[in-house]
């Protein structure tokens, strides 16, 4: 169930309040009488899985010490990389299972490189076929979904084309999404591409299709945008999430650790319960050792969450 917003309830507060007869003196009493005043200042906590993208953990450890040093720091999940090799998938299932953490989603690698958007047929095919390895990996791994970037506009790729040609190409990928059951979660990226969330929302609801949903970064936006406007457009459809920060420097702009940018946490939070979302947020950050990913996990308990 979604917990109720501060303006929910103050509304239904003051609903109660009139029916009982109570005068404005009664009401501002029994509130402040029965709600904590942390309930008013600020939005509730929220119960999302912690999670951190593979690449965060340090390299020069075994795969089955970076899933491990996942689980001790306090993640829940985690978000792999795409991989083609089947014995190194192999690893990495039995790793995951060993940590006792599961594989939650999966990065796909090659729509950067290789976008769906390009006039090129090679191209594509490289795309798609990085794809289908992807929602494989997901399957195998017991993940629930891929993250894609599904175009990228450029100096050769205008926007309507990349619009209608990443469509096309996409649509092409929904049968195998819906046999594996696997969601394909299209994210918002520096892309020149879906630069609002009412085109986010109207590029994922013309598939007509249960098995295309958001992947909403909250960092991304900032530059052009608010967090918690995002959140609020396309609501339900927010499958899986990247939490980071960004501060905007005089000189320009920088990625920083949760809590150090822009990112207004208590509005992000309350967009979080008023759409009620409950899944999985992977930090996406810089990696670092086992003290810096603890830290990262306080840091994702006090602003993601809303505890401590």
């Amino acid at each position: 169930m979604r917990l109720p917003s501060r303006r929910e309830f103050l509304k239904s507060s003051v609903r109660v309040a009139c029916t009982a007869g109570l005068s404005g003196r009664a009401l501002a009493d029994s509130l402040a009488v029965n709600v904590p005043s942390e309930t008013l200042l600020f939005p509730p906590t929220l119960s999302i899985k912690k999670g951190v993208w593979f690449e965060m953990l340090p390299a020069k450890l075994s795969i089955a010490d970076r899933f491990k040093m996942a689980r001790d720091a306090g993640f829940e999940v985690v978000q792999a990389p795409t991989e083609p090799d089947e014995h190194k998938a192999e690893e990495i299932k039995k790793a995951a299972e060993a940590a006792n953490i599961r594989i939650d989603s999966v990065m796909n690698m090659d729509h950067w490189k290789y976008p769906l958007s390009s006039n090129d047929p090679a191209v594509v095919e490289k795309s798609l076929a990085g794809m289908r390895t992807s929602l494989h990996n997901a399957k195998f791994w017991g993940a629930d979904a891929v993250l894609l970037v599904p175009a990228v506009v450029n100096p050769q790729t205008s926007y309507r084309d990349a619009w209608t040609r990443s469509q096309k190409e996409i649509r092409t990928l929904l049968p195998l999404a819906e046999e594996l059951k696997v969601m394909i979660a299209i994210e918002e990226v520096w892309n020149k591409f879906l630069l609002s969330p009412l085109e986010m929302a109207k590029y994922i609801s013309e598939f007509q299709s249960p098995w295309i949903k958001a992947w909403f970064d909250v960092g991304n936006v900032l530059l052009y945008g608010y967090p918690q406007d995002w959140i609020h457009t396309l609501g339900n459809s927010i499958v899986k999430v990247h939490v980071k920060d960004f501060k905007r420097k005089e000189d320009g702009y920088a990625w920083v650790n949760l809590g150090d940018g822009d990112v207004d946490w208590a509005a992000v939070r309350q967009a979080f319960a008023d759409i009620g979302y409950s899944g999985s947020a992977i930090t996406e950050l810089e990696g670092g050792d086992e003290a810096y990913l603890r830290d990262v996990v306080r840091r994702f308990d006090r602003f993601v969450l809303g505890r401590g």
